[in-house]
């Protein structure tokens, strides 16, 4: 006998999201190793609501973000949490109207809405920015991610789910046809049954997976990639998120604008690839202000450096190094062992996808307990 029929490693949005959905299929336990939910990867991001435009075709990133954008957008109305849409500008110089037209063509075929302004109408609605030409994305938008993570507990909880922070797995052992998960916590250690188990860890997804016997050729590299973020000194001189066209490789998006929900501008994140085996150090250098405005000021001409102020920094769990194309997101359901269920490189757009992968992640479940 089971103590639970799923178990969820990881308390971050992708983790919280999988217990949403799963609460409404069984009995679910969520184990979060620190003491807040979301406390890593989760709560250090531009909280952007996407609109699914960058990414592959036919890839998870594309289909997860724009199927999970809409149901976001529903559940921050359903249940209250604080989000805007903002609506976004993709902005290039004039050597950049190819791209910016593929990416038009792309939004096109998608049914993502989007508008193409030109110098003059980009001036009429964002005076301070300095382009040759825009696309007005209205469909993107932002979010409080931290009250998102608060509900989505909050409504598994009230289906019946058992989330336990300050709670590390250790290992996990095939046993009747499930698993026996050893817990450490603050009264020891504890073993758990479980039908199934889905392994939410974000940068420690890799490692959690060697624990649990993962094959070593079925477990993707991680490339640990820092960003920071600078605040602006002063009042927002944009009312619309501000992105220069992505890198080539899409190994990231610029150094953008975003606002938050009070209406202050922050700046971020860079692409800092950290060497393998670093520690999580989230520091952020004041020297990395001049680096920041000199990328800032190709379309925010009027920036002066000194009001640039250190914010904060996340660290993205990348399966791809920077100078590969972006890697897509890897959900991995192995065939030799009892019902699990693996998410690799969950970094952007994870926080717009997250209800899709839950959902993903659930019928991905269902369908093997069917065979």
């Amino acid at each position: 006998m089971t103590d639970f029929d799923y178990c969820i490693i990881g308390g971050g949005v992708i983790g919280l999201a999988c217990a949403y959905e799963l609460s409404q299929h069984g009995s679910v336990l969520l184990l979060e190793k620190n003491a807040h939910f979301g406390a890593e990867t989760s709560s250090r991001n531009s909280e952007v609501i996407h609109a699914g435009l960058y990414y592959t075709p036919g890839s998870l990133k594309e289909r997860l973000c724009i199927s999970g954008k809409q149901r976001l957008y529903q559940f921050c109305q359903e249940f209250d949490v604080p989000h805007q849409a903002t609506g976004k500008l993709i902005v290039a110089a004039e050597s950049g109207t190819e791209e910016l037209q593929r990416l038009l063509n792309k939004g096109q075929r998608l049914g993502i809405p989007l508008q193409w302004l030109d110098q003059q109408q980009l001036r009429n609605i964002e005076p301070e920015v300095s382009a040759y030409a825009a696309l007005f994305s209205p469909g993107t938008g932002i979010i409080d991610s931290h009250c998102y993570m608060e509900r989505l507990a909050q409504q598994a909880e009230q289906r019946g789910a058992l989330l336990l922070k300050h709670s590390q797995v250790l290992s996990a052992s095939e046993r009747d046809d499930g698993w026996q998960v050893a817990v450490s916590s603050a009264d020891g250690t504890t073993h758990i049954h479980c039908s199934a188990l889905i392994n939410a860890a974000g940068l420690q997804a890799q490692t959690m997976a060697r624990a649990l016997g993962v094959e070593e050729n079925q477990i993707p590299d991680l490339h640990l990639c820092r960003g920071h973020y600078f605040s602006y000194q002063g009042k927002s001189p944009f009312r619309h998120l501000i992105y220069p066209l992505p890198e080539k490789n899409l190994a990231g998006l610029g150094i953008h604008a975003t606002l938050d929900l009070g209406g202050q501008v922050r700046f971020g994140p860079d692409t800092d690839y950290l060497p393998a085996a670093s520690t999580l150090d989230y520091r952020v250098d004041p020297a990395l202000a001049a680096v920041f405005a000199s990328a800032i000021k190709r379309y925010f001409p009027g920036l002066k450096t000194q009001q640039l102020q250190p914010d904060y920094a996340g660290i993205r769990p990348k399966l791809h190094t920077k100078h590969e194309t972006a890697a897509d997101f890897i959900i991995h359901r192995p065939s030799d062992s009892p019902p699990a269920v693996h998410l690799f490189g969950m970094e952007s757009p994870g926080l717009t996808a997250s209800l899709a992968v839950g959902t993903f992640v659930t019928e991905m479940l269902q369908k093997k307990a069917q065979e």
